[in-house]
């Protein structure tokens, strides 16, 4: 059987430095625009309506007299 090698764990960091780093990276994951927000909702709803198959009231369809 073949053993790996010790992996070197991340020095552990603590205190302010560590609360800085953390909220620094919340910040970058969690600053999305509102436009890119809603360009990505009108692509997901377009998507949802086109499946036949989804649950809950379908959409009303108006025929063209």
């Amino acid at each position: 059987m073949k053993m790996e090698p010790e992996k070197q764990l991340p020095s552990c960091i603590e205190g302010m430095r560590a609360f800085g780093r953390f909220d620094n990276e919340m910040k970058f994951l969690l600053s999305v625009p509102r436009a890119t927000m809603e360009r990505r909702e009108r692509a997901y709803k377009e998507k949802s309506l086109k499946n036949p198959n989804r649950r809950g009231p379908k959409p009303k369809v108006n025929p063209s007299a």
